[in-house]
Protein backbone atom coordinates (compact mmCIF):
# COMPACT_ATOMS: atom_id res chain seq x y z
CA UNK A 1 0.00 0.00 0.00
CA UNK A 2 1.25 3.62 -1.05
CA UNK A 3 2.07 5.43 2.06
CA UNK A 4 -0.28 8.36 2.56
CA UNK A 5 -0.16 11.51 0.55
CA UNK A 6 2.38 10.09 -1.61
CA UNK A 7 1.83 10.13 -5.71
CA UNK A 8 0.13 7.36 -7.34
CA UNK A 9 2.27 6.48 -10.41
CA UNK A 10 0.14 5.05 -13.38
CA UNK A 11 2.20 3.15 -16.33
CA UNK A 12 2.27 5.37 -19.31
CA UNK A 13 0.88 2.35 -20.98
CA UNK A 14 -2.52 1.94 -18.61
CA UNK A 15 -3.09 5.56 -19.06
CA UNK A 16 -3.04 6.18 -23.04
CA UNK A 17 -5.07 2.89 -23.26
CA UNK A 18 -7.89 4.46 -20.14
CA UNK A 19 -7.99 7.95 -22.17
CA UNK A 20 -7.96 6.22 -25.62
CA UNK A 21 -4.80 7.91 -26.67
CA UNK A 22 -1.53 5.88 -28.44
CA UNK A 23 1.90 5.93 -26.91
CA UNK A 24 3.42 7.66 -29.79
CA UNK A 25 1.30 10.41 -29.50
CA UNK A 26 1.94 11.16 -25.73
CA UNK A 27 5.56 10.92 -26.39
CA UNK A 28 5.32 13.26 -29.76
CA UNK A 29 3.36 15.75 -27.05
CA UNK A 30 6.06 15.20 -24.42
CA UNK A 31 8.60 16.22 -26.84
CA UNK A 32 6.43 19.59 -28.34
CA UNK A 33 3.41 20.45 -25.96
CA UNK A 34 2.46 23.37 -28.18
CA UNK A 35 2.72 22.73 -31.56
CA UNK A 36 3.50 25.37 -34.61
CA UNK A 37 0.22 25.28 -35.48
CA UNK A 38 -1.42 26.41 -32.00
CA UNK A 39 1.70 28.72 -31.60
CA UNK A 40 0.89 30.81 -34.82
CA UNK A 41 -2.87 30.67 -34.15
CA UNK A 42 -2.05 32.28 -30.76
CA UNK A 43 -0.49 35.10 -32.08
CA UNK A 44 -3.11 35.35 -34.61
CA UNK A 45 -5.70 36.02 -32.22
CA UNK A 46 -3.84 38.64 -30.14
CA UNK A 47 -3.52 40.23 -32.85
CA UNK A 48 -7.26 39.92 -34.32
CA UNK A 49 -8.11 41.26 -30.51
CA UNK A 50 -5.99 44.41 -30.69
CA UNK A 51 -7.68 45.07 -34.24
CA UNK A 52 -10.80 44.86 -32.89
CA UNK A 53 -10.45 46.44 -29.88
CA UNK A 54 -10.00 49.50 -32.40
CA UNK A 55 -12.54 48.77 -34.96
CA UNK A 56 -15.69 46.62 -33.08
CA UNK A 57 -17.90 47.00 -36.32
CA UNK A 58 -15.18 44.66 -38.57
CA UNK A 59 -16.53 41.29 -39.41
CA UNK A 60 -13.94 38.59 -40.12
CA UNK A 61 -13.72 38.98 -43.42
CA UNK A 62 -12.23 42.75 -42.79
CA UNK A 63 -10.59 41.06 -40.12
CA UNK A 64 -8.98 38.68 -42.34
CA UNK A 65 -7.58 41.92 -44.73
CA UNK A 66 -6.23 43.93 -41.58
CA UNK A 67 -3.98 40.80 -40.62
CA UNK A 68 -1.91 41.18 -43.76
CA UNK A 69 -1.16 44.42 -41.74
CA UNK A 70 0.44 43.29 -38.93
CA UNK A 71 2.37 40.74 -41.68
CA UNK A 72 0.00 37.92 -41.04
CA UNK A 73 -1.26 36.11 -44.08
CA UNK A 74 -4.55 34.00 -42.78
CA UNK A 75 -7.64 32.56 -44.96
CA UNK A 76 -11.27 34.24 -44.22
CA UNK A 77 -11.85 30.42 -43.15
CA UNK A 78 -8.91 30.52 -40.74
CA UNK A 79 -9.51 33.73 -39.69
CA UNK A 80 -13.51 32.81 -39.01
CA UNK A 81 -12.29 29.73 -36.75
CA UNK A 82 -9.82 31.74 -34.46
CA UNK A 83 -12.61 34.46 -34.17
CA UNK A 84 -14.85 31.87 -32.63
CA UNK A 85 -12.54 30.37 -30.41
CA UNK A 86 -11.94 33.89 -29.50
CA UNK A 87 -14.91 35.07 -28.92
CA UNK A 88 -14.36 38.07 -31.71
CA UNK A 89 -17.14 39.29 -33.73
CA UNK A 90 -18.64 42.52 -35.56
CA UNK A 91 -20.28 44.54 -33.14
CA UNK A 92 -23.80 45.04 -35.75
CA UNK A 93 -23.68 41.27 -35.47
CA UNK A 94 -24.76 41.12 -32.08
CA UNK A 95 -28.70 40.90 -31.70
CA UNK A 96 -28.45 43.31 -28.53
CA UNK A 97 -26.03 45.24 -29.99
CA UNK A 98 -28.69 48.73 -29.61
CA UNK A 99 -28.49 48.15 -25.87
CA UNK A 100 -24.81 48.05 -25.71
CA UNK A 101 -23.53 51.39 -24.07
CA UNK A 102 -20.12 53.98 -25.79
CA UNK A 103 -16.99 53.00 -24.33
CA UNK A 104 -16.25 55.61 -20.93
CA UNK A 105 -14.62 58.57 -22.96
CA UNK A 106 -10.52 59.08 -22.96
CA UNK A 107 -10.26 62.47 -22.93
CA UNK A 108 -12.75 64.89 -20.47
CA UNK A 109 -14.85 67.69 -22.32
CA UNK A 110 -12.59 70.79 -22.96
CA UNK A 111 -15.64 72.65 -24.68
CA UNK A 112 -17.91 72.61 -21.84
CA UNK A 113 -18.96 75.63 -20.25
CA UNK A 114 -22.19 76.47 -17.28
CA UNK A 115 -24.40 79.11 -18.48
CA UNK A 116 -26.07 81.73 -16.50
CA UNK A 117 -28.94 79.02 -15.40
CA UNK A 118 -26.70 76.25 -14.45
CA UNK A 119 -27.01 74.40 -17.97
CA UNK A 120 -24.00 73.02 -19.66
CA UNK A 121 -23.51 74.06 -22.91
CA UNK A 122 -20.49 74.38 -25.36
CA UNK A 123 -18.33 77.04 -26.42
CA UNK A 124 -17.48 76.54 -30.40
CA UNK A 125 -15.44 79.46 -31.30
CA UNK A 126 -12.06 80.41 -31.35
CA UNK A 127 -9.81 83.18 -31.39
CA UNK A 128 -7.32 82.33 -33.53
CA UNK A 129 -6.83 79.75 -35.79
CA UNK A 130 -5.98 75.99 -34.80
CA UNK A 131 -7.33 76.64 -31.16
CA UNK A 132 -10.53 74.32 -31.56
CA UNK A 133 -11.47 71.41 -33.66
CA UNK A 134 -14.31 69.23 -34.00
CA UNK A 135 -14.49 65.81 -36.21
CA UNK A 136 -17.31 63.57 -36.50
CA UNK A 137 -18.03 60.65 -38.70
CA UNK A 138 -21.31 60.90 -41.39
CA UNK A 139 -22.48 58.32 -43.37
CA UNK A 140 -24.70 57.94 -47.02
CA UNK A 141 -25.82 54.67 -48.98
CA UNK A 142 -25.05 54.48 -52.68
CA UNK A 143 -25.64 51.39 -55.50
CA UNK A 144 -22.37 49.70 -54.50
CA UNK A 145 -22.82 50.27 -50.29
CA UNK A 146 -22.46 52.82 -47.42
CA UNK A 147 -19.88 55.23 -47.98
CA UNK A 148 -18.38 57.43 -44.96
CA UNK A 149 -17.06 60.57 -44.85
CA UNK A 150 -14.99 61.85 -41.09
CA UNK A 151 -14.19 65.38 -41.58
CA UNK A 152 -12.51 67.68 -39.21
CA UNK A 153 -13.27 71.23 -38.59
CA UNK A 154 -11.31 74.38 -37.20
CA UNK A 155 -13.65 76.38 -35.10
CA UNK A 156 -12.68 79.83 -35.74
CA UNK A 157 -12.84 79.85 -39.50
CA UNK A 158 -14.92 77.61 -39.90
CA UNK A 159 -12.89 75.47 -42.80
CA UNK A 160 -12.85 72.21 -43.51
CA UNK A 161 -9.10 71.37 -42.65
CA UNK A 162 -9.07 67.29 -43.10
CA UNK A 163 -11.31 64.87 -44.10
CA UNK A 164 -10.93 61.36 -45.10
CA UNK A 165 -13.22 58.93 -47.07
CA UNK A 166 -13.54 55.19 -47.06
CA UNK A 167 -16.45 52.32 -47.56
CA UNK A 168 -15.55 50.94 -44.19
CA UNK A 169 -16.12 53.25 -40.60
CA UNK A 170 -12.98 51.90 -39.16
CA UNK A 171 -10.29 53.77 -36.80
CA UNK A 172 -8.34 54.38 -39.94
CA UNK A 173 -10.73 56.67 -41.25
CA UNK A 174 -10.73 58.94 -38.27
CA UNK A 175 -7.06 58.54 -37.80
CA UNK A 176 -6.84 59.78 -41.28
CA UNK A 177 -8.84 62.53 -41.43
CA UNK A 178 -6.72 64.27 -38.45
CA UNK A 179 -3.76 63.15 -39.94
CA UNK A 180 -4.43 65.39 -43.21
CA UNK A 181 -5.43 67.96 -41.06
CA UNK A 182 -2.18 67.89 -39.15
CA UNK A 183 -0.17 67.90 -42.52
CA UNK A 184 -2.21 70.90 -43.57
CA UNK A 185 -2.03 73.11 -40.42
CA UNK A 186 1.07 72.00 -38.13
CA UNK A 187 -0.97 72.37 -34.95
CA UNK A 188 0.18 73.26 -30.98
CA UNK A 189 -2.16 72.39 -28.33
CA UNK A 190 -5.09 72.32 -30.44
CA UNK A 191 -8.20 71.37 -28.89
CA UNK A 192 -9.67 67.94 -30.98
CA UNK A 193 -13.11 67.95 -29.78
CA UNK A 194 -15.55 64.22 -31.16
CA UNK A 195 -17.55 62.26 -29.78
CA UNK A 196 -17.61 58.91 -27.90
CA UNK A 197 -17.47 56.84 -31.00
CA UNK A 198 -14.98 54.03 -30.52
CA UNK A 199 -13.19 55.31 -33.82
CA UNK A 200 -12.27 58.19 -31.49
CA UNK A 201 -11.27 56.37 -28.50
CA UNK A 202 -9.06 53.52 -30.84
CA UNK A 203 -5.34 53.43 -29.51
CA UNK A 204 -4.43 54.84 -33.15
CA UNK A 205 -6.28 57.91 -33.48
CA UNK A 206 -5.20 58.17 -29.13
CA UNK A 207 -0.84 58.11 -30.57
CA UNK A 208 -1.67 60.07 -33.16
CA UNK A 209 -3.56 62.99 -30.97
CA UNK A 210 -0.71 62.64 -28.57
CA UNK A 211 2.67 62.52 -30.81
CA UNK A 212 1.42 65.71 -32.60
CA UNK A 213 0.82 68.02 -29.31
CA UNK A 214 -3.37 67.63 -29.73
CA UNK A 215 -5.46 68.24 -26.82
CA UNK A 216 -8.13 65.34 -27.28
CA UNK A 217 -11.92 66.72 -25.85
CA UNK A 218 -15.12 64.30 -25.86
CA UNK A 219 -18.78 64.94 -25.34
CA UNK A 220 -21.62 63.38 -23.55
CA UNK A 221 -23.24 60.24 -24.74
CA UNK A 222 -26.49 60.67 -26.90
CA UNK A 223 -26.18 64.66 -26.84
CA UNK A 224 -25.73 66.21 -30.59
CA UNK A 225 -25.33 69.21 -28.95
CA UNK A 226 -22.39 68.53 -28.02
CA UNK A 227 -21.19 68.51 -31.45
CA UNK A 228 -24.02 70.75 -32.71
CA UNK A 229 -21.08 73.40 -35.29
CA UNK A 230 -19.77 69.80 -36.57
CA UNK A 231 -23.74 68.72 -36.97
CA UNK A 232 -24.41 71.78 -38.86
CA UNK A 233 -21.64 71.30 -41.59
CA UNK A 234 -22.83 67.81 -42.29
CA UNK A 235 -26.06 69.15 -42.33
CA UNK A 236 -25.69 71.22 -45.38
CA UNK A 237 -23.64 68.63 -47.40
CA UNK A 238 -26.60 66.60 -46.92
CA UNK A 239 -28.84 69.11 -48.94
CA UNK A 240 -26.08 70.46 -51.29
CA UNK A 241 -24.43 66.55 -51.54
CA UNK A 242 -26.23 63.45 -50.37
CA UNK A 243 -29.90 63.68 -50.89
CA UNK A 244 -29.86 65.85 -54.55
CA UNK A 245 -29.48 62.51 -56.50
CA UNK A 246 -29.23 58.55 -55.96
CA UNK A 247 -25.56 57.77 -56.22
CA UNK A 248 -25.28 54.66 -57.71
CA UNK A 249 -21.37 54.17 -56.90
CA UNK A 250 -18.90 54.81 -54.44
CA UNK A 251 -16.33 56.76 -56.40
CA UNK A 252 -19.21 59.06 -57.69
CA UNK A 253 -20.53 60.66 -54.43
CA UNK A 254 -16.89 60.96 -52.99
CA UNK A 255 -16.07 62.99 -56.30
CA UNK A 256 -18.81 65.06 -55.35
CA UNK A 257 -18.31 65.37 -51.78
CA UNK A 258 -14.35 66.48 -52.60
CA UNK A 259 -15.99 68.88 -55.05
CA UNK A 260 -17.97 70.15 -52.83
CA UNK A 261 -15.78 70.96 -50.05
CA UNK A 262 -12.95 71.94 -51.92
CA UNK A 263 -14.61 74.44 -54.55
CA UNK A 264 -18.20 75.48 -52.79
CA UNK A 265 -17.53 75.07 -49.11
CA UNK A 266 -14.33 76.15 -48.18
CA UNK A 267 -13.77 78.81 -50.75
CA UNK A 268 -17.21 80.35 -51.79
CA UNK A 269 -19.78 79.76 -49.12
CA UNK A 270 -19.98 83.33 -47.21
CA UNK A 271 -20.66 82.73 -43.70
CA UNK A 272 -22.39 85.43 -41.53
CA UNK A 273 -20.38 85.10 -38.76
CA UNK A 274 -17.37 85.66 -40.65
CA UNK A 275 -18.66 88.95 -41.90
CA UNK A 276 -20.58 87.39 -45.01
CA UNK A 277 -16.72 86.06 -46.22
CA UNK A 278 -15.62 82.00 -47.05
CA UNK A 279 -13.24 80.40 -44.62
CA UNK A 280 -10.55 80.93 -46.55
CA UNK A 281 -11.03 84.65 -47.61
CA UNK A 282 -11.39 84.68 -43.55
CA UNK A 283 -7.95 83.24 -42.96
CA UNK A 284 -6.39 84.76 -45.59
CA UNK A 285 -7.27 88.69 -44.41
CA UNK A 286 -6.28 86.83 -40.62
CA UNK A 287 -2.76 85.78 -41.81
CA UNK A 288 -2.62 89.13 -43.64
CA UNK A 289 -3.49 91.54 -40.08
CA UNK A 290 -1.58 88.97 -37.91
CA UNK A 291 1.69 89.66 -40.59
CA UNK A 292 1.06 93.39 -40.04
Amino acid sequence: MAATGAPIRVPVAVACGVLGLSRQGYYQWLASPVSQRDWDDAHAINALREIHEDDPTLGYRFLADELGDVGIIASENRVWRLCSIAGVFASHHRRRASSRKPGPPVHGDLLAVMDDKGRVTHDFTASAPDEKWLTDITEHPTGEGTLYLCAVKDCCSGKIVGYSIDSRMKSALAASAIRNAIVQRTPSGTICHSDRGSQFRSKKVQRLLKNNGLQGSMGRVGSSGDNAAMESFFSLLQKNVLDTRRWETREELRLAIVTWIETKYNRRRRQRRLGKLSPIAFETLYAAANAA
